[in-house]
């Protein structure tokens, strides 16, 4: 009697082949990426590169032919504008002018930001002077001190402007009120430069005596308005002004006489 033959039994374990060739394809991967840990950038890069480049197939524009290297590539970085770099300075310069408003309670102390990016302080003669002298006050010395920490972090040219009212003053030491003005401009650049740092080649120093009054001079108030000095932060570096330079001459031409006058030509 012939023997029965077995019926094929229906293989459920296929899936194992596949699941093979997953587990082959993730320890590839694997190695993969701990092969590219412990390279160098530009090994990374490159392997990234191909990576971002297999995912989106976009024409990219012609490279250049400097080779890379990996201290060139450390180099290249994104460096914030300077406006975000210095924004942390602007600010603290105008909380210290707020805090000296607040102490003083005087409203004429002011900043102004000009159209041309200049940043205008205007300080009233009794925050930093006593009426008349051109010594900084004991009491203003912080405020300088502090002002000059923040322009030094602004890395800007400052142009400090000296400003009187229409009075006449006529002393030993200030003849008149252009002297005053201008000395006052002058302690507040040295003290700038001598006593915290600020370069000397950001800093003029300008008196304008009465010439440039912002209210008129016929109340006392208005008067004190006008006494006041002016630091102006200026947002570029100012133009040189070209000097002109005589050409040199010798003795003789020094000593010479100066030649006769031509005589007019005789008419017709």
């Amino acid at each position: 009697m012939a023997k029965k033959k077995h019926e094929e039994h229906e293989n459920h374990e296929r899936w194992l082949v596949s699941y093979a060739d997953f587990i082959t394809l993730l320890f590839a991967f694997f190695v993969v990426m701990y092969s590219i840990s412990s390279v160098n950038e530009g090994k990374f890069r490159t392997v990234s590169d191909s990576i971002k480049a297999a995912l989106n197939p976009i024409v990219s524009p012609a490279t250049t032919s400097v080779p890379f290297t990996v201290g060139q590539n450390k180099a290249m970085k994104i460096e914030p504008t300077i406006e975000i770099a210095k924004e942390p300075a602007m600010r603290r310069l105008r909380q210290i002018m707020r805090s000296l408003k607040e102490e003083t309670q005087l409203d004429i102390i002011t900043v102004k930001e000009l159209s041309n990016g200049d940043i205008v302080l205007t300080l009233p003669e009794t925050v930093l002077f006593r009426s008349g002298e051109s010594a900084l006050r004991p009491e203003a010395q912080p405020f300088i001190q502090a002002l000059g920490d923040v322009l030094i972090e602004l890395d800007r040219h400052v142009r400090v402007e000296g400003h009187t009212d229409n009075v006449p003053i006529a002393t030993a030491q200030f003849p008149s009120n252009w002297e005053l003005s201008a000395t006052r401009a002058v302690t507040v650049v040295r003290a700038f430069f001598e006593q915290h740092g600020v370069p000397a080649d950001h800093l003029t120093a300008v008196g304008h005596a009465d010439s440039r009054p912002v209210a008129d001079n016929l109340t006392p108030e208005n008067r004190a308005k006008n006494r006041r000095v002016e630091i102006v932060v200026q947002e570029r570096r100012p133009d040189p002004q070209p000097v002109e330079t005589e050409k040199p001459r010798t003795a003789l031409e020094l000593f010479a006489a100066p030649p006769p006058p031509t005589a007019p030509a005789p008419g017709p």
